[in-house]
């Protein structure tokens, strides 16, 4: 199992993993998890869900549904912007927020949100987005 500490190694994992899947369309935004467990090695990933250009929905719900199913001790939420441009928007920032709320609860820690561009990758807890 693939090691996943940094922003790096995430972007790593999404490019060899996600990025070259069926399913992945890289002109929408698509929303992936990455399960963790508690060595902070990725047991797997699943697809939340896929949007449209620039913008996506998610609720809680569906991105935590596997990460209980699967005992995960923490996850990874990563996407990507079509346009190339990895700066998170508003609407980022707030599902973030919510959605380390919800881990709390859940005893799930969100390690980091990775938003992926074309060449570059931003980590929003890097930025200082997740509470200390």
């Amino acid at each position: 199992m693939q090691q996943c500490e940094t922003p790096d190694q995430a972007a790593a994992y999404w490019r060899a993993h996600i990025a070259n899947h069926p399913y992945f369309n890289p002109e929408c935004e698509c929303l992936v998890v990455f399960i963790l467990n508690t060595r902070r090695r990725i047991k797997g990933h699943y697809l939340v869900s896929i949007g449209t250009m620039d913008t996506i929905l998610c609720h809680p719900r569906e991105v935590f549904r596997l990460a209980v199913m699967a005992s995960a001790a923490a996850i990874i939420i990563a996407h990507n912007h079509p346009s190339g441009e990895a700066t998170p928007s508003e609407a980022d920032i707030k599902i973030t927020r919510d959605l380390i709320r919800a881990g709390q609860l859940l005893k799930i820690e969100v390690l980091d949100h990775i938003i992926l561009g074309h060449s570059t990758q931003t980590s929003l807890r890097t930025l200082g987005y997740f509470y200390s």
